[in-house]
């Protein structure tokens, strides 16, 4: 079986959802064979992809242009999309004979349009999985643009070209969109470590995707009884921040192993938090949509508070932190949309469907 996924690089959320899938299918179809396209590093993937795979290092999509992971560059993103469809149905074409090329069994996208297009010319079976679709979310940034009307009717006629939408939980409406099946949540389960220090502190992760954003933690205050964990690309001076990277854990047992984490709404870090019974402090992100499912449906199924952006940039939130930790810990949600989805591929790959019962570990 031959399968080639496309994974947005918009963010680490988009490999976060597909990666469980894949390794579930990995565990079903010994003979499994995997394309994956993405613009993430080799390495970013591998962390997450548990199977072999060929990658192809580039990108079909882009989402938006971000001046950080909370702001949407709205001048990049519309010279963006114009150029991107320029010429759409020459893309399509050239996705077409690229996919004839490689023939795989069926196409699965997160959540790129393009490779919808392509299959559908190609004759191949194709999936969309994500919590949105970047239809919905141009509209919503550039619906009042006169331009954008043919670029967001184009986008559209793409997604309908997926055999379905496999639609996460949580996710946004989609009622644009035909054929979709809703999955339930996805997310990588973690194991605990022990991360106490000597002193007694607390300790967060500060996690705020793949999207270039830092925070002035230098302005933080001292000895506040927390411990920071921080990326090490930030070269963080802060004497409580440490690199979270040099602790030689994966993303998901680094989160399992704190007392909360810092970040803002993103389907892989909400998710993973809440099925992993972690805390969240999150910050809103400005004027992106899809927002508002993923913190209605944490605040049903995780611990989770608000802090606005200038108590964050003031580090004036460990007040917050301990209202936080003083909840009522909620039991984690099942996680079971993995072993959906992958017996949705199997479905439309010609392979036997799957009776797919709940299962957390999946």
């Amino acid at each position: 079986m031959h399968l080639f996924v496309d994974i947005s690089a918009h963010g680490f959320g988009h490999l976060a959802i597909t990666a469980p899938v894949l390794n579930a299918l990995a565990k079903i179809v010994p003979d499994l064979r995997l394309t994956v396209r993405s613009g993430l590093p080799a390495s970013r993937l591998h962390e997450r992809i548990a199977p072999a795979f060929a990658h192809l290092p580039e990108a079909s999509d882009f989402g938006f242009a971000m001046l950080d992971a909370t702001r949407i560059d709205l001048p990049a993103s519309a010279a963006a999309y114009r150029s991107a469809h320029a010429d759409w149905p020459a893309r399509i074409a050239g996705e077409a004979a690229l996919l004839a090329g490689l023939a795989p069994d069926l196409v699965l996208s997160n959540v790129s349009p393009l490779p919808l297009a392509g299959a559908r010319v190609a004759g191949i079976p194709a999936l969309a999985l994500c919590s949105l679709n970047w239809a919905d979310l141009f509209l919503h940034v550039f619906g009042d643009e006169p331009w954008a009307t043919g670029i967001h009717r184009q986008l559209l006629a793409a997604y309908a070209e997926a055999d379905v939408f496999l639609r996460t939980t949580p996710a946004m409406p989609m009622p644009d969109l035909p054929r979709q099946r809703d999955i339930g949540v996805i997310a990588t389960l973690g194991q605990r470590r022990t991360l106490a220090s000597a002193d007694g502190r607390r300790t967060a992760l500060v996690a705020l995707g793949g999207i270039a954003h830092r925070l002035p933690i230098e302005a933080w205050p001292r000895d506040s009884g927390w411990r920071w964990l921080v990326p090490a690309a930030w070269r963080c001076t802060h004497p409580d921040a440490l690199d979270s990277e040099n602790l030689g854990l994966s993303f998901t047992d680094l989160l399992c192993s704190v007392d909360a984490v810092i970040t803002k709404p993103g389907y892989g870090t909400f998710t993973e938090a809440a099925c992993n019974g972690v805390p969240v402090l999150y910050q809103r992100r400005e004027d992106w949509p899809e927002q508002a499912c993923l913190i209605d449906w944490l605040q049903r199924n995780g611990n989770c508070r608000e802090v606005a952006v200038d108590r964050m940039l003031g580090g004036n939130f460990t007040g917050d932190l301990a209202c936080l930790l003083a909840q009522t810990r909620r039991p984690p949600p099942c996680a079971d949309g993995a072993a959906r989805a992958a017996a949705a591929v199997l479905e439309y790959a010609g392979r036997k469907p799957l009776t797919v019962a709940a299962n957390r570990n999946a």
